[in-house]
């Protein structure tokens, strides 16, 4: 998860991560759209050969990235953050927008396991405050994978 208008960093971090999620052999579930994080990370894991969904909010998935293999076109608009977050084990969080901290506080709700990267300290330090359930900061693409590891190798 991650803004549509995301910074050089942010993409960067979202291509890799999409990369390495899918070298492993993961889905990887975005916003799908062909903007920002979204577009970045679907379009490392298919660089990687993996599997990528989209979960748009349009109701015609004009704005699908093409790098999407599953497109779920939904119509809902903002709403269809909560089916990113219901269909997702770890929600991965990279760089903060509006959209992006509605899907942090609903992955929160949910108690999914969430990971923050490109975010200040801050911003870090108001969702760790408000966590009842597994909550990591990750610098980096490979600490990121080693928590999502972790957590999804516990059962559901």
């Amino acid at each position: 998860m991650g803004p549509a208008a995301a910074t050089p960093e942010q993409l960067e971090t979202a291509y890799a991560l999409g990369y390495a999620i899918a070298s492993v052999g993961w889905v990887v579930l975005t916003g799908g759209r062909a903007a920002g994080v979204m577009a970045a990370a679907s379009r490392g894991a298919k660089a990687a050969g993996g599997l990528t969904i989209g979960i748009l909010p349009s109701a015609t998935g004009d704005d699908m990235s093409a790098d999407v293999d599953i497109a779920i076109v939904t119509g809902l608009g903002d709403a269809r953050n909560v089916v990113n977050v219901r269909s997702s084990r770890v929600v991965v969080a990279c760089g903060l927008g509006p959209g992006t901290a509605s899907e942090i506080a609903l992955a929160l709700k949910a108690q999914k396991p969430v990971i923050l990267m490109e975010m200040s300290p801050s911003a870090c330090a108001l969702w760790q405050s408000l966590a009842t359930g597994p909550i990591a900061i990750a610098p980096t693409v490979d600490i990121a994978l080693a928590q999502m590891r972790q957590w999804l190798s516990q059962p559901l």
